[in-house]
Order: C-alpha cells, then structure tokens, then sequence
C-alpha cells in the first residue's frame, strides 16, 4: 500500500475505515508527534467544493475551540492531489492509541466505577453536540477512543450534521448493534439515537460483548423485542414502515437482568430508560448526566 504523503504529515499505518474515509496513524514531521491522518475524498461540483462539504469542515472547526475533553481534538486540515472530478483533503486529528472496542476486548472485567466514569464521559461528550444541534449517528465503541488515562474521546465526525426532525439515516448509517428502532424503522430522528447507542454501548461495558447482535434490521428488532419486550401496537409507526407490526412473535422471552447480573439498580434503571422504544420518551443527555446513577456512592474498594 502505497503511504499518504504530504509536507507535514507522513502516513505510518492504516488504522481504520470510516463510511467516508480512511484513516491513517502519521508522524508531524515539524514536531514528531503522531496523529491520526482522515483522508476524504471530496467530490467538485462546477462551482469547486460543494456547500455541504464546506458546512461540515465549518463545524469541525467550530467545535474544536470549545476544546471539549470529551471530544477528539482537530489539529489540521490539508488539501490533496485536486483531480478533475474530486478533490482529497485530510482531517488531521489528535491521535489516540485504542477504542472501546479493542478496549473491551481486552478486558476480563470492567470494575463499576470505570463504567461508571466511562459512560459519564461518552455522555458528556454527546451531551456536548446536542447542545450545538449535532447529532452523531455513527456512536458504537470503534468511534469512542479511550485514551492511556481511560478517559473518552468521541470520533468520526464524518457523518456529524445540524439535525432536523425530518432526517432519515441511509442504510451505511449507524452500525446495525446501535442502531434504534426508529433507524431500523426508517422514521424521522433526531438526537434520541445517540442515546439508544449509549444504552447499548453502556450495557456492553456490564457484559463485555454487545447486547443486540441482528443481522438485518428485522432481526435487530427481533433481538431487541426479546430482552426489551414488544411495544405496544398503539406506539409503532402509523407510515412508511417496510417492517409491520404482526411480523414479530416473540418467545423465550429474555430478562436483562438475567443477562446483566452484576447491574445495580440505579445502572439498570439508567439504561432501561436510554433504551425506551419511543424517541421521545427516551431520556436525554442532560437528563442522564443528572441520572442517580452518577451520583451515588462507589461501589468499589
């Protein structure tokens, strides 16, 4: 594989595949630090780069002031080789050596103060983008990196956008694991999707393997419908759904607590209210953060 090179940047290793992109571990020659390379490629309308692509670099921009902790760091932005049709620019972000998931992976047992720090932290963070109409999309543990300290850091803001209430997800949106019922649905979303994620991811860190592992998205929802519970038909979606209601039947019903033994009671009732089937009766991030959860006593000696 031929390596990405520019003045400043010099490409090590693939790292990693976005829907948008790859991304690349680099040394800065200026200073030798690594980074973390994202190369796009951007395609030129007769007008140059697209107003949309412009909007998106605005908004990486802008969040980066704030400096959020909780957020990945944007060190840079570079142009490419400029062909007739497309352009390739590079998103050069702070570097950090592992996500949740080879985390995870790693891990025999996570102790209930690391969740406990870990969900707080991932919330804060897409708390954070809510407060600036950003939703996500794209939350599972490949996309939260956990830095040498165990603190979270949220990527991958290529599928990042200013939400409005009548967006729907493409079928390369969100991983199938995290996905909500209203994605599975394809319904209208908003920033409730970002918390469904939380809510599996959050019950993964208790389990250490995902909770709902479908196939397709009526298998997902099957999943869901067996450890959650079937809605009521009065709650599914009146419109548009290529899923009906009557396709499922569920038996052996699983119980999460089953699943999950060592959740506490204040955990239990935190994830079951991130995991709530309609959108608007989930809870928010805000309203998470101030979660009993994250204000009881530790648990750990």
């Amino acid at each position: 594989m031929a390596k990405e090179e520019s003045p400043v940047y010099e490409s090590l290793d693939m790292i990693g595949t976005g829907a948008y992109g790859m991304v690349y571990k680099a040394r800065n020659r200026k200073n030798n630090t690594f980074v973390a390379l994202k190369k796009v490629r951007v395609p030129l309308s007769d007008d140059g780069i697209p107003m949309n692509t412009l909007r998106e670099i605005a908004l990486l921009k802008q969040l980066d002031t704030y400096e959020h902790p909780n957020i990945v760091r944007l060190l840079d932005i570079c142009h490419g080789q400029r062909q007739e049709k497309e352009l390739v620019m590079y998103l050069v972000f702070e570097h950090v050596d592992q996500d949740l998931a080879s985390f995870i992976q790693k891990s025999t047992i996570l102790t209930n103060d690391k969740i406990r720090n870990i969900s707080r932290e991932i919330l804060s963070g897409v708390d954070f983008l809510h407060s600036h109409r950003i939703v996500h999309r794209d939350l599972k543990p490949q996309n939260i990196l956990v830095t040498e300290n165990c603190h979270i850091k949220l990527a991958d803001f290529g599928l990042a956008k200013t939400y409005d209430f009548e967006m729907r997800l493409t079928s390369v949106v969100v991983t199938l694991w995290y996905r909500s019922p209203e994605v599975l649905l394809g319904q209208s979303y908003a920033t409730p999707v970002d918390i469904w994620s939380i809510g599996c991811i959050m019950a993964e860190l208790f389990m250490l393997k995902p909770l709902f592992c479908g196939t397709t998205e009526g298998d997902q929802l099957s999943k869901i419908f067996q450890i959650l519970g079937k809605p009521r038909e009065d709650e599914w979606p009146e419109s548009n759904v290529p899923i009906k209601y009557n396709s499922f039947e569920i038996k052996n019903k699983l119980e999460i607590r089953n699943l999950i033994p060592n959740l506490c009671e204040n955990s239990y009732d935190l994830i079951m209210k991130m995991l709530a089937f309609n959108p608007y009766k989930r809870i928010s991030a805000t309203e998470a953060l101030n979660h009993d959860y994250f204000s009881e006593e530790p648990l750990d000696i």
